[in-house]
């Protein structure tokens, strides 16, 4: 991979791209997110869905198992919450005001049974044709079937695989680059290969390395919330090897004005500086 066709990741890349606002914007034209939340581990779909609603995303709704609708229901406020059942995910892929989908954070993959619904749940989202992120165990789900994901990909597809899932999940021969960007190729889908420094790939061949990532974000559930920036970028239309670049240089920006002592929770929370200052360059 010659080096004349990486781009390094910075504001220049995507400031034009970022969704805006306008007097005539509602909680619809903002874009509608839907997360697919898990059960027990609950944390990394709720990190996920307040991720999303701070990246722009005008309405955000988790759809969550009937044991855990209190959990989810306790914390989250703005954001809906639905009880998972059959006629409500149909529902909610049916529904034309729903712009972005992010299944996996919390998803599970331990078991056949697991594997099985999550990875149908995840085909049943690539099948709309809409924007959606593949995270965690939705990634894990397509190990060894690559031209499965590949074939069921219809829109535009975003997956955020740390190291070790990637060596779990793809071929690994070549440098960290060459790697994401075989693996882009392979899947069909926009890599973003999660690091210290962090790559972004397209089935293009386009690549960007991200380098503003602070050592504070080696903390559990940061990468939920990578994953939520991304979807509430994408639920705005925003393209999604640009709202990939954005959402990884956004993500490591929070965490740089948090500081030392960052937890995944902070990073939401910080967003609203983030793009207060990415306004204040455009």
């Amino acid at each position: 991979m010659q080096n004349q066709n990486v781009l390094r990741n910075s504001p220049e890349l995507w400031l034009a791209h970022l969704p805006k606002l306008d007097a005539q914007s509602n909680k619809f034209t903002r874009g509608h997110a839907v997360v697919m939340g898990g059960y027990p581990l609950t944390g990394a779909a709720r990190l996920a869905a307040k991720a999303a609603a701070r990246a722009g995303a005008g309405l955000v709704t988790v759809i969550v198992p009937k044991i855990a609708f209190p959990i989810y229901a306790a914390s989250l406020t703005s954001i809906m919450v639905k009880v998972f059942t059959l006629g409500s995910f149909k529902e909610l892929l049916a529904d034309h005001r729903v712009s972005a989908y992010l299944v996996g954070p919390g998803a599970g993959s331990g078991d056949s049974g697991e594997i099985a619904e999550t990875r149908h749940h995840a085909i049943s989202i690539l099948a709309t044709a809409k924007p959606c992120v593949l995270d965690a165990d939705a990634i894990n789900v397509f190990a060894g079937s690559l031209a499965k994901l590949k074939r069921s990909i219809k829109g535009q597809c975003v997956i955020t695989p740390h190291q070790g899932e990637f060596e779990r999940d793809f071929e690994v021969k070549h440098s960290r680059l060459m790697n994401a960007s075989n693996a882009a190729i392979a899947s069909g889908a926009i890599v973003v290969l999660k690091g210290s420094e962090t790559i972004i790939a397209a089935p293009d061949g386009r690549l960007i390395i991200n380098q503003n990532e602070p050592p504070t974000l080696a903390t559990a559930g940061s990468g939920d919330v990578l994953a939520g920036i991304i979807t509430g970028l994408l639920a705005q239309s925003m393209d999604a090897f640009l709202a990939a670049a954005a959402g990884v240089w956004i993500h490591g920006e929070a965490a740089n004005l948090f500081g030392p002592g960052l937890m995944a929770e902070d990073l939401p929370e910080m967003l609203p500086n983030v793009f207060t200052n990415l306004i204040k360059l455009h």
